[in-house]
């Protein structure tokens, strides 16, 4: 039995996004869905990081990151708390945190994280980092800064230990 409708108002369930939660794994490079979503944590520019305050707002910023693969976390640089109004207040109330990603360029699959945030003192400032300075140097160069403003600019490190993953994509497979 065909999972398809012939009333045209109600939607193709085949064709809806499905979504599944499961405890975060580093993505394995052998399959097809782990390629594709070790390839977006390479070359992705950006990502969504979201926080909640106090009162369970939550507050969404456009970042950089690195995906360390050898620690299966995210380095992120931010402006420090003095320039940043509430976020490390927020961080230090409450450090879990999502991380969003874009959804791919064909609009079929995005990606969510859920995890710990944690200002990083190991790490050094962004513009010592080699994969960070390949990977950001041409856009701060568009936005006018050396990447060493840059990093005067977003001094402070901090790492995201992914908890769980939120995968979806649309199919136009029968269930």
């Amino acid at each position: 039995m065909s999972s398809h409708s012939s009333d045209p108002s109600t939607p193709d369930r085949g064709r809806l996004p499905h979504h599944r939660e499961v405890p975060f794994q580093s993505p394995d490079p052998s399959t097809p869905p782990g390629e594709k979503i070790l390839r977006r944590l390479r070359e992705e520019l950006f990502l969504w990081l979201i926080t909640v305050d106090a009162t369970g707002m939550p507050h969404t910023l456009p970042v950089g990151f690195l995906w360390d693969e050898a620690q299966s976390t995210f380095l992120i640089y931010s402006a420090s708390e003095e320039d940043r109004d509430q976020r490390w207040q927020y961080l230090r109330q409450n450090p879990k945190v999502g991380l969003h990603f874009n959804l791919d360029p064909s609009g079929a699959d995005s990606f969510i994280l859920t995890g710990e945030a944690k200002v990083s003192l190991d790490d050094p400032s962004s513009d010592q980092v080699p994969a960070w300075v390949a990977k950001y140097q041409a856009f701060f160069s568009q936005m006018g800064l050396t990447i060493q403003q840059a990093a005067v600019v977003l001094p402070v490190a901090f790492r995201v230990r992914p908890l769980t993953m939120m995968a979806s994509s649309w199919s136009t497979e029968e269930q």
